[in-house]
């Protein structure tokens, strides 16, 4: 039996969203690897071993995949949004790079976060956006207000995720002030909580009135361009932009 990996999206939370690519994978598998809250989106079968670990070991779930890949398993990585955000996708190319066997793989994407909170706020990434996560876990804090400030003076439509933990709740403090040194008041803000989820809510604010405590770990932020403007209940981003 030939064994392979899929790093499969499994979108921002509504089974609807989830693509057919994705679903045939998993109705091919042998094994699930990933995150446990994640690995609990997966419904339990006959002949499908769930690998479900903590936050913070990518590495050695990669590895794990590998090592059942080069054992003949079928095996699906699971990340939620798109497996190449912020995801899954770049620590098993790392475990690959380190060394491990080179298996048959497959990246399946996902719809991201930011894509499902864009398109329930209207289309507020209509122009051109950068996305940053704004966890610490794995690159400095400076470095993360170094890009955010110069995003700020492109002029970019902004994403933020993990933009607000229980162990590091100053951090977001901190982009707010950022933001509030580089952009006007009135620059719109968008929280997303559990976008396509029975807990979605979305509140949409100006930079003046944003608060810390508007976002946490299952929030994404989205920040408008400056001509980034309301119509009716929509929030959207023009597609033309004049010169700097």
């Amino acid at each position: 039996m030939s064994g392979w990996i899929a790093v499969a999206g499994l979108g921002p939370g509504a089974e609807a969203l989830v693509t057919p690519e994705v679903s045939a994978a998993l109705a091919e598998a042998t094994d699930i690897v990933g995150y446990i809250p994640y690995v609990a989106r997966i419904a339990a079968r006959e002949g499908l071993v769930l690998h479900a670990s903590d936050n913070r070991v990518e590495l050695d779930r990669a590895r794990l995949a590998l090592d059942l890949a080069a054992a003949g398993r079928r095996v699906v990585i699971v990340s939620s949004g798109d497996p190449g955000v912020f995801a899954m996708a770049s620590a098993l190319f790392e475990a690959v790079e380190a060394g491990g066997d080179l298996a048959d793989i497959r990246i399946l994407p996902g719809i991201t976060a930011m894509l499902a909170a864009a398109a329930r706020a209207g289309a507020p990434l209509g122009h051109d956006f950068c996305a940053i996560n704004l966890s610490d876990n794995l690159k400095p804090f400076a470095l993360i207000e170094h890009r955010l400030r110069h995003a700020a003076r492109g002029d970019f439509a902004m994403a933020f995720y993990n933009p607000r933990s229980a162990s590091r709740p100053e951090g977001f403090a901190r982009v707010l002030e950022v933001l509030r040194q580089e952009c006007e008041p009135a620059r719109l803000m968008i929280f997303a909580r559990a976008v396509t989820t029975p807990e979605e809510s979305l509140r949409i604010v100006t930079l003046a009135d944003a608060e810390p405590q508007m976002a946490d770990m299952r929030t994404v932020v989205l920040v408008g361009n400056s001509a980034t403007r309301r119509v009716g209940p929509w929030v959207y981003t023009p597609r033309s932009a004049g010169a700097v």
